[in-house]
């Protein structure tokens, strides 16, 4: 399992965001405070609170692809 950091500015970062989650087949949990929801769910990422970093879980040990193709929204 992978931990990081993401920051979603924008509607279309949410949108590419999900878009890409969507296209592997390993699970993905955003955290924010208390909540967890599925990286998979437009709808329960905007019941998120996006003006502050969100923690990424990625239930894969081979996620370098997925990665790299969110390297844009990443956070320290």
């Amino acid at each position: 399992m992978k931990t990081f950091n993401i920051l979603l500015k924008s509607i279309n970062d949410v949108k590419d965001f999900v878009n890409v989650v969507n296209k592997y087949d390993f699970d993905v949990d955003l955290t924010s405070g208390r909540y967890i929801v599925d990286a998979k769910s437009i709808m329960g990422i905007f019941s998120l609170d996006l003006s502050k970093p969100i923690k990424v879980e990625v239930h894969n040990d081979n996620s370098d692809a997925f990665m790299n193709e969110i390297k844009g929204i990443i956070v320290d």
